[in-house]
């Protein structure tokens, strides 16, 4: 019949669906990469409906967002006791980061696919190169330290230094980054 009740009974909308997304977007980032995540890939690891992620992420962007937002407070979580004792071990724990997670270490730093989904992951990182400013003293520092940190880290993923012979580890980390924050 045209004018009858829709069932809403069997229509739920949990707001745990949408923390298991996000928990299995995570969880295909750290063990496949962020490639591999797709609105029905993070479906079927959480099992939902390959039409349930619509209902909370419009688009695969604004999925990704959510995951990389997890990201983010893992790597702030790993980062703050860290960069209490200095520039050095700072460095350290965002190069552990990166090795332990390097799929969600991508993710984390892809603005160009974020920023227009309401991440607002510009505004925390942001945060981290505001306080590598006030740690180094200067801007020009700061950049140098975080683009040469953040190379030794993109360098070791995919191996390059090892064609020369060179191993990049934590004393490699730590020294690059005392050096060129000055001190």
């Amino acid at each position: 019949m045209w004018g009858a009740a829709v069932d809403t009974v069997n229509v739920v909308d949990d707001p745990s669906t949408r923390a298991r997304l996000v928990a299995a977007g995570v969880d295909l980032v750290d063990t496949a990469g962020f490639g591999a995540v797709g609105v029905r890939s993070v479906a079927a690891r959480a099992g939902v409906s390959h039409g349930a992620p619509r209902r909370y992420f419009p688009t695969l962007e604004s999925l990704l967002a959510a995951i990389a937002a997890e990201g983010v407070a893992d790597l702030n979580a790993a980062l703050a006791p860290a960069v209490a004792n200095g520039i050095g071990d700072g460095a350290v724990a965002y190069w552990r980061f990166a090795r332990a997670r390097p799929g969600m270490f991508t993710l984390i730093f892809r603005h160009d696919l974020l920023d227009s989904a309401g991440g607002r992951l510009r505004e925390t990182t942001g945060g981290w190169f505001s306080a590598l400013v006030e740690a180094t003293g200067d801007e020009l520092r700061a950049v140098s330290c975080w683009a040469a940190v953040h190379g030794l880290c993109v360098l070791a993923a995919t191996r390059a230094p090892e064609a020369f012979g060179f191993e990049i580890d934590e004393s490699v980390v730590r020294r690059v980054a005392e050096d060129r924050a000055g001190g």
